[in-house]
């Protein structure tokens, strides 16, 4: 059983100003202002997800949160998996009684997030530790035609998640950071 797909490509930009700008010009309409968001991936010792490239997500966006099952992805141009979601009302309580059911905290990421309606897209930009991206959200093909619109090809397009950049990042720069917060890499 599937429950609802989720599109999405990341795209890079040099700073938060461009991305911005650039999200700016398509004339988007604000949606939510800029805010930290922290992130928590869980997975468990015995038949973990990572081995099905499947991921249990807990966020913190302010003073809500939410639950996050991420199936494993599917072939395509955009990053497409099944995403299965609920708020919660105690991030703390949640991830107490996950413990008590297995799982244990795997990676943390933070990222300031701001988002925008344009059409059907929910267009973000985030600012992480590690660079800033805006997220395209919503159909393939609005995907793909919006990333045109930014002057963006396939070739621009992340599929990668943000634990798969870190994990690049940490290469590249030899960092021995284990999380991705602001905190730990500034």
């Amino acid at each position: 059983m599937t429950g609802p797909i989720e599109r999405e490509i990341k795209l890079a930009y040099a700073s938060p100003d461009e991305a911005r700008r650039a999200v700016m010009a398509l004339g988007v309409i604000p949606r939510r202002q800029r805010r930290l968001q922290q992130d928590s991936l869980l997975d468990r010792g015995t038949d973990p997800l990572v081995d099905r490239r499947q991921t249990l997500r807990v966020r913190r966006d302010g003073d809500r949160a939410w639950l996050t099952f991420k199936g494993a992805p599917l072939p395509g141009p955009t990053k497409a998996r099944e995403e299965l979601e609920t708020e919660v009302e105690d991030a703390d309580r949640l991830l107490q009684l996950l413990a008590r059911l297995g799982f244990e905290m795997r990676f943390r990421y933070e990222k300031y997030r701001e988002e925008f309606d344009c059409g059907a897209l929910v267009v973000t930009v985030d600012e992480t530790p590690i660079g800033t991206f805006v997220e395209l959200e919503g159909e393939e093909h609005d995907v793909i035609e919006t990333a045109k619109r930014l002057g963006r090809s396939p070739a621009d397009f992340i599929l990668a998640s943000y634990r798969e950049l870190f994990l690049v990042f940490q290469a590249e720069s030899g960092s021995t950071a284990s999380h991705m917060r602001f905190d730990d890499l500034t």
